[in-house]
């Protein structure tokens, strides 16, 4: 009897699992998701869309014939390669430094005690509040003062830290019981230890989503490399896409195969790090 009573419950609880990962949002969010993706399938399309055909009237969706002479002549005619490597030098800096001082911000004010924690962890959010372009012209005089403009270390130098960067993992570290931290304490380890040791491999998943954002706010910021960066071997991709928009002619196959190129990476990056990012946000939320 209680054999046949295990081998009919393990059906049945299968079933309601599978009918939990469907439900009618799906039905709605996949014709959205699907709406979203259009830029994305339009610009693959064009990309290896003739010119001819790109500017024919009425337009078509879907191409006559495929070509990849956007791509040949997109690393012929610029240094693509050589942007592609710089917004990787400045992303990787910029996320590497975002890993280390956000997570050092964040648990201090999670878990350190210390007068005035309320008034400066206000003062921290407050700052997100400020437009970036309210700073651009003091931020401007002050790395011309210090001999950066127009190198790789004015692009990444804005992204060594952020305010949200820093609430992020605060968010994520309350979420986390004080218990394994106390035993830590316990077994004789200091309070840089016990971030190291315990916490952080336990931040895993919203580490991996500040690494996203950071990727994020600086391989697509192009504003501020524009301002302080002249040397065209010192351009981002970002800045490099510019020069495919001339004023009386567009290259729209270059230019959409440039887009291609310089988006891959965050796409692969974002389906690399989907369930941390996933993870990080609902527990995150737990605590304000």
């Amino acid at each position: 009897m209680a054999d046949t009573t295990v081998t009919t419950a393990k059906p049945r609880a299968a079933g309601a699992r599978k009918k939990r990962r469907f439900s009618r949002w799906h039905l709605l969010l996949m014709p959205l998701s699907l709406l979203f993706m259009l830029p994305l399938v339009q610009m693959l399309l064009t990309s290896f869309t003739a010119n001819g055909e790109i500017n024919r009237f009425p337009p078509r969706f879907l191409p006559t014939s495929l070509h990849i002479s956007g791509y040949v002549r997109l690393f012929q005619d610029a240094p693509v390669a050589r942007w592609m490597l710089n917004s990787l030098i400045v992303s990787g800096v910029a996320i590497v430094s975002h890993v280390v001082l956000c997570s050092l911000g964040g648990y201090a004010y999670a878990r350190l005690s210390f007068r005035g924690r309320g008034v400066a962890f206000m003062a921290l959010l407050a700052t997100i509040m400020i437009p970036t372009q309210m700073l651009m012209i003091p931020t401007y005089f002050m790395f011309s003062k210090l001999g950066l403009i127009n190198t790789l270390g004015s692009a990444f130098v804005p992204f060594l830290a952020s305010a949200f960067g820093v609430f992020l993992m605060r968010q994520f570290f309350l979420s986390l019981p004080k218990e394994l931290e106390e035993a830590g304490r316990l077994d004789g380890l200091s309070t840089l230890g016990v971030l190291v040791r315990i916490v952080l491999p336990l931040a895993r998943p919203a580490l991996a989503t500040l690494a996203v954002f950071t990727l994020l706010n600086s391989w697509n910021d192009l504003l501020w490399p524009l301002i302080s960066i002249d040397d065209p071997n010192k351009f981002t991709i970002q800045l490099g896409l510019i020069n495919f928009q001339g004023a009386h002619h567009v290259d729209w196959q270059e230019l959409m195969a440039c887009n291609v190129v310089a988006t891959a990476p965050l796409i692969l990056a974002f389906l690399f790090a989907q369930r941390q990012f996933v993870a990080t946000m609902s527990m995150s939320g737990l605590k304000g």
